[in-house]
């Protein structure tokens, strides 16, 4: 099970991380997780939300350039080297993980990752009995 993230191209100078930030605050869509990856010329904000197909369609519909992406969210225990488990059993399984951001949630670690395989992903999770968060309990948790 995946859970849906966007993708917000910036450009890397002053105002365009707060039009995103200002647009779902309007929205009434809350942010659960972020991260941004600098490029030099421009910066990809990742974010987990609460709505993220709305979010997507707000943000559309004011010009930002934003993209949908499936990514996993597990949740871990709050415990040194939980998600060491998990990076390791996922590359002994020959999984690229393309990146990846952690955050807490009610006591819970809960890291978001992508992978190059999806399918193989799924799979190596369901059979070591890691714990998915889907969509709408992470909103409803939030």
């Amino acid at each position: 099970m995946t859970i849906h993230q966007l993708s917000v191209f910036l450009e890397n100078r002053s105002g365009t991380l707060v039009r995103v930030l200002q647009q779902l605050k309007v929205s009434g869509i809350q942010i659960v997780a972020s991260s941004v990856a600098d490029t030099g010329d421009y910066g990809i904000l990742r974010l987990i939300c609460s709505e993220p197909l709305r979010a997507c369609d707000e943000l559309k519909k004011a010009g930002i350039p934003v993209t949908l992406t499936e990514v996993f969210a597990l949740e871990l225990d709050n415990q040194p080297g939980a998600a060491a488990e998990v990076v390791e059993k996922l590359s002994s399984e020959g999984i690229n993980i393309a990146y990846l951001y952690s955050f807490l949630l009610e006591g819970k670690g809960i890291l978001i990752l992508r992978t190059d395989d999806t399918e193989h992903t799924r799979k190596t999770i369901n059979a070591d009995g890691l714990k998915y968060i889907a969509e709408q309990e992470l909103a409803e948790r939030v």
